[in-house]
């Protein structure tokens, strides 16, 4: 756009909502200009993508931390969907997911015939 490149970590559409969701993705604490960064997606997707019979698009923020008193002051004034979510990693993958996920080993044996060709 105009000569930059602006790229959304993730774009999903839910049927349901009928409606296109931002997705950005922080590996740190939220911070205020995140809220004009998703604004400024959100415009573009409403104003260039979004068809007649869709709703607005709906953005979401997440982040490793936040702060409650700052993520309310940021988005305040916002009249757009916006909202913003924390992760937690975890050190071990839980038992249940285990056996349907590869192990570490199953995928570098993958990767060696990639690599080989």
């Amino acid at each position: 756009m105009d000569g930059g490149e602006y790229f959304i970590d993730l774009l999903l559409y839910n049927r349901r909502l009928q409606a296109m969701i931002a997705v950005e993705l922080k590996i740190g604490e939220f911070k205020p200009e995140g809220k004009g960064k998703m604004e400024f997606y959100l415009n573009v997707l409403n104003e260039k993508v979004k068809l007649p019979h869709e709703d607005p698009a709906i953005g979401i923020i997440i982040c490793k931390s936040k702060s409650r008193t700052i993520v309310e002051y940021a988005l305040i004034t916002s009249t757009m969907p916006i909202g913003v979510a924390t992760y937690s990693l975890s050190p071990e993958l839980p038992e249940a997911y285990k056996e349907l996920l590869p192990t570490s080993k199953d995928i570098a044996k993958i990767l060696e015939v990639f690599i080989k060709e």
